[in-house]
């Protein structure tokens, strides 16, 4: 089950908070084909926010072909994404990294800023693909 934490202050739309949280669940391996989403009442109860954009984000996680919504039975996960699981070795240095990132004192926006160069680095910006304007090259999804 994914909990949804909505960051108010971010400035980004909360539907957009949803998806994107579902999107990191299933590149994890916190989600899996079958696995049945919350309801939009057990959302709400939870974060406090508009039924509508729960559903709202269901909507483009079904548009997207992650999921699908079976009448009167709920939204449940067509396929995953990625291949990193939340046990992953990779994950355990990135933990280890990130505690000696904050043990020199860096804030949360400073070890955002230097994962992103080096992100950016080792994956670089893709190019939109003209035959496909709502896909890049490189990437499936």
């Amino acid at each position: 089950m994914v909990d949804y934490r909505i960051d108010r202050r971010s400035g980004v739309a909360t539907y957009v908070q949803i998806v994107q949280q579902t999107k990191q669940a299933l590149r994890l391996g916190l989600l899996e084909p079958g696995d049945k989403l919350p309801t939009a009442r057990e959302v709400v109860e939870a974060t406090a926010v508009n039924p509508n954009t729960v559903l709202k984000a269901y909507r483009e996680l079904e548009r997207e072909g992650l999921v699908e919504a079976r009448r009167g039975l709920g939204t449940f996960v067509r396929r995953s994404l990625g291949a990193a699981p939340a046990d992953s070795p990779l994950r355990a240095e990135l933990e280890d990294w990130a505690a000696r990132a904050r043990a020199a004192g860096l804030e949360r926006e400073d070890v955002a800023a230097l994962f992103t160069a080096v992100l950016e680095t080792h994956y670089p910006a893709r190019t939109p693909d003209p035959a496909h304007p709502k896909t890049s090259q490189g990437d499936p999804s």
